[in-house]
């Protein structure tokens, strides 16, 4: 009996320990995809850069759909400093993921943006 209380407890809490750490993992991801997003890609053969903050939002939903994060154009801050090849771009995303452990449901909160993350 005590063995299977212990197999018990140690499940639940890698149960519990995947469901919040999936998402950090997801938006640290993210938030990798937003810094190479920021950077000018034009300099690249067959690349073009987004020529308008609402492209550059559709490229920000599509890459999060792929990590199973659905975006809002409103949760997308973007702004441009700058101009030519001196251009810089700020990306910002502001989302939650609800987790649910089955006795406690709660919400994980994140703001990746294109500086974070890469030193």
């Amino acid at each position: 009996m005590k063995y299977i209380f212990v197999i018990a407890l140690v499940v639940a809490v890698l149960f519990a320990g995947w469901q919040v750490l999936e998402p950090e993992i997801t938006n640290v991801m993210l938030q990798d995809e937003l810094h190479d997003m920021s950077l000018q890609p034009a300099w690249r053969p067959g690349m073009t850069a987004p020529s308008s903050d609402e492209e550059l939002r559709l490229a920000v939903i599509r890459g999060a759909a792929r990590h199973d994060i659905t975006l809002d154009p409103k949760q997308i801050t973007v702004r441009r400093t700058g101009q030519g090849e001196s251009q810089q771009i700020y990306i910002a995303v502001d989302y939650s993921v609800p987790v649910n452990l089955l006795v406690r449901s709660f919400e994980l909160h994140f703001n990746p943006s294109s500086t974070g993350g890469r030193f």
